[in-house]
């Protein structure tokens, strides 16, 4: 499809993954509306790209998903790209019982209900663009979970089985479904997890380069764009070896 001239909304588009494809978008010329929780970290992404146009959205909350929706499809009636990029990664150790699950912020609300939701609203209204497109962004970690952060795991898996479903679903319309499959990147979700167990301050690849991967995937229609080391995790490999093998510490 085309990479240019499109009304894209990112979610979680103030940092990392979500920022580095605004970026990337804009500078392929196209109008960028992006959504998230802290209000400072809109503000700084609107001082480096001045174009785009930002919203205060938790997306973990139904009644801010419908708001988002009518804002959206009230003030940019052109738009014809989602992008449900949102996410949060806890570590959770069950042998705790509920004390680190029930302490934190819901992955499983932000992670997969929201995108579920936000598709679901959106859908009509892309189904009337003459070329419109759903993006997701799972995991390598959803095909070959890390045991440490078993909820995000989950979510992630959750997600690229809903993401092939939806592609199904939605063959016959003018909308296509992508997914992108990051491996590990040096971003805020990854840093703050590291820095809980002492782990390394920079790990993984570029949130750039995901995002490269991203336009250079949908440009030439490559519906699961699985980037870097992601393309192992999500490829036929033997998976006890890699689940071993990611797992061994």
């Amino acid at each position: 499809m085309k990479i240019t001239g499109n009304t894209i909304l990112i979610t979680g588009g103030g940092t990392g993954i979500g920022l580095a494809m605004a970026e990337a978008f804009v500078n392929a010329g196209n109008d960028v509306i992006i959504c998230g929780r802290r209000e400072e970290k809109l503000q700084e992404a609107q001082e480096l790209l001045p174009t785009i146009h930002a919203r205060q959205c938790d997306v973990s909350k139904s009644d801010e998903r419908e708001s988002l929706f009518e804002w959206i499809t009230g003030d940019f009636s052109n738009l014809n790209i989602l992008i449900n990029n949102a996410g949060i990664q806890r570590r959770i150790d069950f042998t705790r019982g509920t004390e680190q699950l029930l302490a934190g912020e819901n992955e499983v609300e932000i992670n997969l209900v929201a995108p579920i939701q936000l598709s679901a609203q959106f859908i009509p209204f892309l189904a009337e663009k003459e070329e419109a497109a759903i993006v997701n962004v799972s995991s390598g970690l959803g095909f070959v979970p890390l045991a440490f952060v078993p909820v995000y795991c989950a979510t992630k898996a959750a997600m690229h089985s809903f993401t092939y479903s939806l592609r199904h679903q939605l063959r016959g319309t003018t909308i296509k479904v992508f997914e992108v499959i990051p491996p590990t990147v040096d971003t805020e979700l990854d840093k703050g997890e590291r820095a809980k167990w002492g782990g390394p301050a920079h790990m993984g690849i570029q949130a750039s380069e995901v995002a490269q991967a991203t336009l250079s995937g949908m440009e030439s229609d490559q519906f699961e764009i699985a980037v870097g080391q992601a393309e192992n995790l999500a490829s036929t490999w033997e998976f006890t070896q890699a689940f071993q093998n990611m797992n061994r510490y």
